[in-house]
């Protein structure tokens, strides 16, 4: 008889990941939170990047694929509509199902939309895919900066961190004309594009590999209708107001699309009215800063967003710049912007938000009328630097006194809600600011494409900017509270708790945006606590 085999109790080691690789499983050690950060600000700045790069590329993409003057502000709005209208929607996603899987669906969807885009053939296969991109960074932006203030401790750390996320926006605005211009000068438009495409595939990598999950669900449900309502209508508005420019006011092919886009806004705002986790919440437009505030940012985004595209195709196309003599040209405007967003946090402990959100507007009107004096034989600094600047500047100063006023007051779970429709409306505002702009360029140029005409219909434009600034300048003055009710996050994001948020600005095309971060109370402070 054979004897059985004694048992082996001798415990065996249990084979270790590698302390440097840890790899993404539950029992793997954390990875360091500056890792997890540089991820996050990776996601950020490839977002706002894809915001600026692409407007220097636009005269080369019009002689390519043979695009109409509508048709080249669609490779501009279909990226901003779409992100504008699926923002908060992303912020929610990410609070319901996880920072991380948002991260990786939103940089993947990206990621391939820019490989489409840079192949495209058509300019409707271009356009779908900016409208795909648009998609991907509503869904990947909101997570970048929760994923930082999930890694960092609160503190002066997370302080740091929220620092660093937000120099990584604004660098990315800053650098898109310049980035753009060489690739579009040493290779193709079509690499403005492709770029995304081994960036994204390494920071993909590293995502899946470094970050963690992390969610605060509360186990209410997405606002999908609403998203796909608001998306809809801004589409088919903008659409009827590009078609006036060859149809004119008063023909079908202007009226139906015009109505259409009204009837799903409405409809957009009765859904909201009626569901129980709405995208946006009407009850909080009752109050007069949140109202206000983003009255003044809707109006100041439909100038502003549509600067960099006038500004780009000006020093193309009248004064003869390559791609990258006009990103180069851009660099200043591009930098302003930042330092007017230095200096608001400062002016408002001393003059007031308000006072400082109608200085800014005010200093940007001056740049657009000045603007508007443009020739075709302006030499750089008058015609281009110094009116930028003015623009920028006044853009930057603006837009944290606003953000500090719209949400004065907000419970802490509202902050980070209140903040992403702030962004919201700026981009909304830009995105229709931007189609009407264009057409009462076109109509001015009258089909001509000599550079004084063109130069004549650009200027045009910016005289009808300088009008809305104005407007806003008026608005603030009269709508807005005079200062913040309560202390507001001047520079960056959302609080990791909120009900949804972004904290990516679009709407000066430097990625600047301001949000708030309601658990945050010690980092970079403005605006007061005094009754309005």
């Amino acid at each position: 008889m054979t004897p059985m085999p004694e048992s082996d109790d001798t415990p065996r080691p249990r084979p270790r990941r590698s302390a440097r690789f840890p790899g993404p499983g539950r029992g793997a050690p954390a990875p360091a939170a500056w890792l997890v950060v540089a991820l996050a600000c990776a996601g950020q700045f490839l977002v706002v990047l894809d915001v600026s790069v692409v407007n220097v590329a636009l005269p080369s993409m019009r002689a390519d694929l043979d695009l109409s003057p509508s048709g080249l502000q669609w490779v501009v709005n279909a990226y901003a509509i779409a992100f504008a209208g699926f923002m908060l929607l992303g912020g929610r996603a990410g609070d319901l199902y996880g920072r991380k899987r948002m991260f990786l669906t939103g940089l993947a969807l990206f990621t391939l939309a820019s490989l489409a885009g840079g192949l495209a053939q058509d300019d409707w296969q271009l356009l779908l895919a900016r409208a795909v991109q648009g998609l991907g960074a509503a869904v990947l932006a909101p997570s970048t900066l929760t994923i930082v203030t999930s890694a960092v401790a609160e503190g002066a750390a997370r302080a740091r961190a929220i620092a660093t996320w937000t120099a990584v926006g604004a660098g990315g605005g800053a650098a898109g004309g310049l980035v753009g211009g060489v690739l579009v000068d040493v290779l193709s438009w079509r690499w403005v594009l492709l770029i995304n495409v081994p960036v994204g595939a390494v920071v993909l990598a590293g995502a899946v590999w470094w970050l963690r999950e992390s969610r605060a669900g509360d186990g209410r449900r997405l606002d999908l209708p609403g998203a796909l309502l608001v998306t809809a209508g801004l589409a088919t508005l903008a659409y009827g107001i590009s078609q006036t420019e060859a149809e004119g006011w008063t023909a079908p092919a202007t009226l139906v699309p015009l109505a259409a886009g009204l009837a799903l806004i409405g409809l957009f705002l009765a859904v909201e009215a009626r569901t129980a986790a709405p995208l946006m919440p009407l009850g909080l437009l009752r109050r007069r800063a949140v109202s206000g505030a983003n009255a003044a940012m809707f109006l100041s985004g439909s100038a502003m967003f549509a600067m960099w595209f006038f500004m780009t195709l000006y020093a193309q196309n009248a004064l003869g710049y390559t791609p990258l003599e006009a990103g180069l040209a851009l660099v200043p405007s591009s930098l302003a912007v930042v330092l007017g967003s230095k200096l608001a946090p400062r002016l408002m402990r001393t003059a007031g938000a308000r006072t400082v959100a109608a200085l800014g507007t005010l200093v940007a009107a001056t740049g657009f009328g000045w603007q508007s004096t443009m020739r075709i034989n302006d030499p750089y600094v008058t015609g281009i630097m110094l009116p930028g600047v003015l623009m920028m500047l006044g853009a930057g100063l603006a837009t944290t006194p606003l953000a500090a006023l719209a949400t004065s007051g907000a419970a802490p779970g509202e902050a980070g809600l209140v903040s992403g429709l702030v962004n919201t409306s700026r981009t909304m505002g830009g995105s229709l600011g931007l189609a009407v702009l264009s057409t009462i360029a076109a109509s001015r140029t009258g089909g001509r494409a000599t550079p004084e005409a063109l130069t004549e219909g650009y200027a045009l434009a910016f005289r009808t900017g300088t009008g809305v600034l104005l407007a806003g300048v008026v608005l603030t003055l009269l709508w807005l509270p005079r200062t913040a009710t309560a202390p507001v996050v001047a520079e960056a994001g959302t609080d990791t708790d909120a009900e949804t948020g972004t904290g990516t600005g679009t709407g000066t095309g430097t990625g600047t945006g301001t949000g708030t971060d309601s658990r945050a109370a010690s980092e970079k402070v403005s605006g007061t606590r005094q009754r309005s």
